[in-house]
């Protein structure tokens, strides 16, 4: 079994940004979603970085990251972004962004287009007002109250012996719930609990996501682009994926038949294939 893979930090602004670097080659820049972390991405080192440089951040507000006071909105991630390449000395990337990872992608590219050599969207957000209502629940008045109840020991302690008492019976969770389990524990503390607010409402409002590519994507330099969706994403629906092939011209698109949305961990082994064809064939 592989060692895990050594995280880096580099303080950018005044404060430390976890990532991990590893492999030669092109650059590609792995982007998470919200309550994410470089974990979400880790399991496709050994799979890419053999003929890629692979650059896996844990967001500001998120993973080993600090948790400023600040902003949290799609166009400060993407700077954030820029000036970690920067530091690194990487010119260009294939960006590849999971959910709010996605949002942050298009944006980033539209800021800075000559630093982008492919785009890769994993079911992104931005496509549309479409989102699960447990996010938007977060923007409601009050939120910052009742997500401390939630995420306590008591109840995640209360959840965590459910969840061994059915596993005694066989069920096993799938990637979303996994996942989604691993973000809802990172919010144990306040500032976690604050990012996680300021980077939800930047995106999303009572109505669902208040943030739209299709604003800018008409003006944004064509770039090779795919798009990855699993057929049954509960969180933001399939056929967004329909809405950025109208949008963003040439986009190709992949979907994962049975996947949430998580089909990178759903089946890593053709999506690690898939990124890998998609980068030597564009």
């Amino acid at each position: 079994m592989p060692a895990p893979p050594t995280a880096h930090t580099v303080t950018l602004h005044g404060h430390e940004l976890s990532y991990l670097d590893s492999g030669s080659g092109s650059a590609v820049l792995f982007i998470h979603g919200l309550l994410g972390s470089h974990r979400n991405w880790a399991h496709l080192l050994d799979r890419m970085d053999d003929d890629q440089r692979v650059v896996i951040p844990d967001l500001f507000g998120h993973g080993a990251s600090a948790k400023p006071v600040g902003d949290y909105s799609l166009g400060a991630h993407a700077a954030t972004l820029r000036d970690l390449l920067d530091r690194l000395r990487i010119e260009s990337v294939t960006l590849v962004g999971h959910s709010l990872g996605g949002g942050i992608a298009m944006v980033f590219s539209y800021l800075f287009p000559e630093r982008v050599d492919r785009l890769v969207l994993v079911a992104s957000g931005g496509l549309g007002r479409d989102v699960h209502a447990v996010l938007r629940s977060a923007t409601l008045p009050g939120a910052e109250w009742v997500l401390p109840v939630l995420a306590s020991g008591w109840v995640r302690g209360r959840l965590e012996s459910t969840g061994r008492a059915l596993a005694v019976v066989g069920w096993r969770p799938g990637s979303d719930l996994t996942a989604v389990w691993e973000g809802f524990t990172s919010l144990a503390d306040a500032d976690s609990r604050r990012a996680f607010l300021a980077t939800t409402r930047s995106v999303i409002d009572r109505g669902g996501q208040s943030v739209s590519a299709h604003d800018y994507l008409p003006e944004a330099r064509t770039v090779p682009t795919l798009v990855v969706w699993g057929t049954k994403d509960r969180m933001i629906p399939a056929w967004h994926a329909i809405t950025a092939q109208r949008s963003i011209p040439g986009c190709r698109v992949e979907l994962f038949e049975g996947a949430g949305h998580f089909p990178h961990l759903d089946d890593p082994d053709r999506f690690a294939d898939l990124l890998r064809d998609f980068v030597v064939s564009s």
